[in-house]
């Protein structure tokens, strides 16, 4: 069986991209389900798939991700990740599409959860905000907060990989997009606006623009729920493959699992210094791509 993926709110499972992608599970927070129940369903999920990889975003409440951890702590397992990204809810989404894509090939269940830290850098996530008087996960200038309160006034922001704020104006340029072949996912709320379709995808170079439905928690984590949200990602499971291929693998000196990176996904070691290493015959040269031209 493929390791598990597991995320804490349903709407960050988007539709698969095959027939072959598996779903998500989901790890309800504390009101919607008791903690008994909550070690019955991971410890079904370990049994099934041997090993699970969880990815939540940042911005959930504290009461959850300490259930999180309190899980695993309870069971007492080593075959637990808990992976927490800064990346915006649409673009936790996309990444975990990206894990379940890499849970059905041959690659072990460290190498699967280590290689989030190495998809998020290839996913640019942002949003087209009407304000900007909220948010807190973006460097913001003072005199940017007070623009923010023109009305009609609307902003393009980019979260990842590198912070970028833009005012939207007929002469402004859009935020630097990727260099690489990407498509992009798009989710409306209450903003009424085909900027990020009209403007941003053919500034970006987008193969494809695919639309879901807006997860609950991106107004709380952009601080309004006029938005847009948009995040690019490689859609193509073989340049994926091809890039979490070309990192050289490690073995954690702690727990023994197979990493990439510089930290294990299940234990959270360093990775051990350079002399303490043990190199198998045929790795990779180390180090994060980028990924082919197309």
């Amino acid at each position: 069986m493929p390791t598990a993926i597991a995320v804490t709110s349903a709407d960050l499972v988007l539709p698969p991209t095959d027939q072959q992608t598996p779903t998500a599970a989901t790890l309800q927070a504390p009101e919607a389900q008791s903690l008994d129940l909550a070690i019955g369903d991971m410890n079904l999920l370990l049994e099934q798939h041997g090993h699970v990889v969880a990815v939540y975003p940042a911005g959930i409440g504290a009461a959850h991700e300490r259930r999180l951890h309190a899980i695993r702590s309870v069971l007492e397992s080593d075959r637990i990740a808990l992976l927490r990204t800064d990346l915006p809810p649409l673009g936790v989404a996309v990444l975990v599409r990206q894990l379940r894509q890499l849970s059905v090939c041959d690659f072990s269940p460290g190498v699967v959860a280590s290689a989030a830290r190495l998809l998020a850098h290839y996913i640019h996530a942002g949003a087209l905000l009407n304000s900007v008087a909220r948010l807190d996960r973006v460097p913001v200038s003072l005199k940017t907060h007070a623009k923010s309160w023109v009305p009609g006034s609307q902003f393009a922001v980019l979260a990842g990989p590198s912070p970028q704020l833009v005012r939207i104006s007929p002469s402004a340029e859009p935020p630097t997009g990727p260099p690489f072949a990407t498509q992009l996912m798009v989710a409306k709320g209450q903003l009424t606006s085909e900027w990020v379709q009209q403007t941003l995808a053919p500034a970006w170079g987008v193969q494809a623009v695919q639309e879901c439905a807006l997860p609950s928690g991106s107004p709380r984590w952009w601080g309004t729920g006029k938005l847009v949200e948009f995040a690019s990602f490689l859609p193509d499971i073989s340049v994926i493959y091809q890039l979490v291929s070309s990192v050289r693998r490690e073995n954690c000196h702690w727990c023994g699992m197979e990493l990439i990176g510089d930290r294990c996904a299940f234990c959270s070691s360093p990775l051990a210094p350079p002399e303490n290493r043990k190199h198998s015959p045929g790795v990779l040269s180390h180090g994060a791509p980028a990924p082919p031209a197309t």
